[in-house]
């Protein structure tokens, strides 16, 4: 019995991780997953939905036995680090630089664009 309310509280902090780390808002796992499944390397989502599949096994008391419960929390621990190694601060800060190297882009090819056309014309 133990084991199974551990499976329970482990989805549970997993659809927190992945709610506070990564904005998948879903009522159960396997719609938080779903809504992150880009952010998400393969080997985890794949883990994440093994959970998201048991999710609705754990509440029945007699299917419930038939879960492989190591294999499940394992898949819960895996989940749950790589959730916990994301940096929220980071991510920002590459969003953040990563726009302005587009932006820095855009304007280099503006000003080349603008000197051909002043050299074309014969104004340089």
């Amino acid at each position: 019995m133990a084991q199974e309310t551990e499976i329970q509280t482990q989805i549970a902090q997993t659809i927190f991780l992945l709610r506070k780390k990564l904005g998948a808002k879903g009522k159960t796992l396997a719609e938080s997953v779903r809504r992150a499944k880009r952010r998400l390397p393969r080997k985890v989502y794949k883990q994440a939905m093994e959970l998201a599949r048991a999710e609705p096994l754990v509440e029945h008391p007699k299917l419930r036995l038939t879960l492989d419960s190591p294999t499940l929390e394992k898949a819960a621990r895996d989940v749950q680090s790589h959730l916990r190694a994301i940096n929220l601060a980071d991510r920002r800060w590459g969003w953040f630089l990563g726009m302005l190297g587009g932006l820095a882009f855009n304007i280099l090819a503006l000003a080349a664009l603008f000197l051909v056309v002043l050299w074309w014309r014969g104004l340089i």
